[in-house]
């Protein structure tokens, strides 16, 4: 049975100017998909290497008002609903992405494109905040590559940094999701805490430096820390997986939990974007 996936976050910029960024197709080139062509109330479609079956456009515009956008989407050869709705909040806005045709298991399997569907749009919605905030976008997901590497500059101290990917409780903090962590090697990173049940494994550990988790089908997760004019350069690296079928939705995940601890480091009075009780990304990446 599919599910209704509803992810809100909180955008720090007026209502008007997230509507821009969400129906401008120059905006929307610049933070969510190779291309982009919006025709307001007629048109609303993206493609491109960073748009799930992003070979032509598959979107059919449903409605459009001032503040709710609502389009079909075909994926997998099924037409799905994604909704957008915009609300201002004071000084914030309130963005609500609905999306029709998720499948949790679908997610975990890899069994269709469809199951991307939650942490793709949690990545898109982290860019969608960079973009608002100014910040250098996150590596958006290749799907035409089954090359998974990206990089992130933190404004915050190597050691900080380390702490802040290696403690439980500042991980869990900044992914907004439990994650209990053990770091030595052997010893277990489990997305949930140590009571959920499943644990990854530690495989290798450079106190300080750098970390390699064994997530098994979907590989092994690499990060790794180098001092950068005052600043921290992250590389993140997916390796160890079928090649014919890339983890894209754990891959999405991952790189979508990484936008809240650049922020974690980086805003003062620092509060996460996401205002779901759980984060988007939590479950594909376990």
């Amino acid at each position: 049975m599919s599910d209704l996936l509803t992810i809100r976050v909180r955008l720090a910029a007026s209502a008007e100017r997230v509507w821009r960024a969400l129906t401008d197709p120059a905006e929307l080139r610049i933070w969510f998909a190779e291309h982009a062509e919006v025709e307001l109330p007629h048109r609303y479609a993206f493609w491109g290497r960073y748009t799930p079956e992003g070979d032509a456009p598959h979107q059919r515009l449903l409605h459009a008002d001032d503040h709710t956008l609502r389009f079909a989407w075909l994926l997998g050869g099924v037409e799905t609903t994604s909704e957008l709705e915009v609300t201002p909040q004071g000084e914030h806005t309130e963005l609500t992405l609905r999306q029709s045709h998720f499948v949790f298991s679908e997610a975990l399997d890899g069994s269709t494109i469809r199951g991307v569907l939650q942490t793709w749009w949690s990545l898109a919605l982290a860019n969608l905040n960079a973009h608002l905030e100014g910040r250098a976008l996150l590596p958006r997901t290749d799907f035409t590559s089954a090359d998974l590497r990206g990089e992130l500059v933190i404004d915050a101290p190597m050691d900080r940094v380390w702490t802040s990917l290696t403690d439980s409780e500042q991980a869990s903090a900044w992914f907004g999701y439990p994650i209990g962590i053990e770091p030595w090697v052997g010893g277990r990173y489990a997305m949930g805490g140590f009571d959920a049940g499943y644990a990854a494994k530690v495989v290798d550990l450079e106190p300080g430096r750098k970390m390699s988790v064994d997530w098994g089908p979907t590989g092994v997760s690499t990060w790794e820390l180098a001092e950068s004019a005052g600043k921290t350069r992250l590389t993140f690296v997916q390796s160890g997986f079928d090649e014919t079928n890339p983890p894209y939705a754990a891959w999405s995940g991952s790189v979508s939990g990484l936008s809240e601890l650049r922020r974690f480091h980086e805003v003062p009075d620092w509060q996460p974007i996401w205002l779901a009780d759980e984060l988007p990304a939590a479950s594909a990446t376990s």
